[in-house]
């Protein structure tokens, strides 16, 4: 079927936005609701093993096969749904690269001792009564100079969940902790790419956006931090005996020195010099190669036929390296690229099922339809919100969710004489930070790669992500800081 006549677009920011005036709204959310419901039952009675170990990826393509076949019967040509999967797949190419390079710096950054030593010395410094809010500060600061929650939680989140671990702190917690750290500096910072794309979609400048999103993000984050702090004094970690003893552990077994945090220094250095992610951290995965080298030739050996052929093997395959206590063997052990496989066949089969809901214009059709009900202010901030949050579920993409909603929502904004600050930091608030939160979203799929603890496991404690849209739509309810257009007063 090649009839497209009903079938319109246009771009914003290389992102096409695609109109079929064929699709009605109960057929654009067939695909979304039986998508639900297999992952539902998946995830509830089937263990997240229906289809055997990749059940996700095949529940997202049986959903982007029912969304072609919707498709097909209004219309709209093969061709068209093959090109918008394309282009959604094109706009993954780096990230999935950057995977790749993660799993091989986390397998790198193992056998070098650089993770061992940041366990060794954050045992020592890092208090289990602070450990929790003093993760959120840390990955937010270095979020905030990076303009990266991705490069935070590769470096910084990957310690720390290690240091956590290590004193007995529930993994989702700590996961929790820098997840909301790092997407508060994520959000708040000049650098970042989605703190630039929504004023862009919207309408206003970067800093005036950034003024007035502080004015939700701030309480946000204090009371991030205050959940924190509470849970610090709930919960019961090793004790200082435990500590001493794997203390003891990782100094028998590797050569523990501060040089080795020359490693994650240089890659966070180059991120502050504006270096490309896919350089920075190459730059990350060859310099831990030489400090193995250099630092651990001892462990090398043990793992190889040749210190060569060990180094290869970490950054490609599994690596574990045994001590005599059995937290640290579980803890330093590492998936090389090998280990980000499943989280990259779950970008790619999500963003299958979003190119094909695009294609034949299901997104815009839902969006279009919550933007018609938003008969009130809040009404307005509310069905944003809502479009924000189902895209970054439908669309799995945190930019689709922020682009898609901006181009829709900001004719009526402007109508109702509500300065586009207001849309900017609407879409910031629950498009951003909320992507992190949908196991299948790029953004769910590679911090639960990375830091090896799943979203089920980490939502609840990730209170900064899940907290910050109510935050907005509390204070549009109450009319808190709702900024007019000028013309309108």
């Amino acid at each position: 079927m090649k009839d497209d006549k009903n079938i319109s677009e246009f771009k914003a920011d290389n992102q096409n936005i695609i109109e079929n005036k064929e699709l009605n709204f109960i057929e654009a959310l067939i695909p979304v609701v039986l998508l639900m419901a297999l992952l539902f039952y998946n995830i509830i009675f089937a263990d997240g093993a229906l289809l055997g170990d990749y059940s996700n990826q095949f529940i997202l393509l049986i959903g982007g096969v029912i969304a072609a076949i919707v498709g097909l019967f209004n219309k709209v040509s093969i061709q068209r749904m093959l090109t918008e999967i394309w282009e959604n797949l094109k706009s993954v190419f780096i990230p999935i690269m950057i995977l790749f390079l993660v799993g091989a710096l986390a397998g790198t950054w193992l056998v070098s001792g650089v993770i061992p030593a940041m366990v060794y010395y954050g045992l020592q410094v890092l208090s289990p009564a602070i450990f929790l809010p003093a993760s959120v500060v840390i990955a937010a600061v270095i979020s905030i100079a990076t303009g990266s929650s991705w490069t935070t939680t590769a470096t910084v989140g990957i310690a720390l969940v290690g240091i956590g671990t290590a004193l007995g702190i529930n993994p989702g917690m700590i996961a929790g902790a820098v997840i909301s750290g790092a997407y508060f500096g994520d959000k708040m910072s000049p650098l970042s790419d989605t703190t630039n794309l929504a004023p862009a979609m919207a309408g206003t400048d970067l800093f005036t956006h950034i003024r007035y999103m502080s004015i939700t993000t701030v309480p946000t984050i204090i009371i991030t931090l205050i959940v924190f702090s509470i849970l610090s004094f709930t919960i019961t970690t090793s004790g200082s005996a435990d500590v001493s003893n794997l203390l003891d552990t990782i100094d028998a077994t590797f050569n523990i020195t501060p040089l080795l945090f020359l490693v994650p220094l240089a890659v966070i250095g180059l991120i502050l010099l504006k270096t490309k992610p896919l350089i920075a951290l190459s730059a990350g995965v060859l310099i831990a190669a030489v400090f193995a080298f250099i630092f651990q030739p001892d462990i090398l050996n043990s793992l190889g036929d040749s210190k060569l052929s060990s180094i290869i093997t970490s950054m490609l395959t599994d690596t574990q390296i045994q001590t005599d206590n059995a937290k640290l063997n579980d803890l330093f052990t590492a998936g090389g690229m090998k280990g980000m496989l499943w989280t990259i066949y779950l970008v790619i089969c999500a963003l299958v099922f979003g190119g094909i809901m695009d294609g034949i214009g299901a997104l815009s059709r839902i969006t279009n339809a919550l933007l018609s009900v938003a008969t009130s202010v809040f009404g307005l901030f509310a069905s944003t919100v809502i479009s924000c949050l189902g895209l970054n579920t439908i669309a799995s993409d945190q930019y689709l969710a922020i682009v898609i909603p901006g181009k829709m929502f900001k004719k009526a904004f402007k109508d109702r004489g509500l300065a586009p600050e207001n849309l900017s930091r609407t879409l910031e608030d629950s498009g951003t930070v909320t992507s992190v939160l949908i196991p299948w979203n790029t953004c769910g799929a590679y911090q639960s790669g990375v830091l090896g603890v799943g979203v089920g496991e980490y939502f609840v404690y990730a209170v900064f992500n899940w907290l910050s849209p109510f935050t907005t739509l509390f204070f549009a309810a109450l009319s808190i800081k709702i900024k007019l257009l000028k013309s309108s007063k």
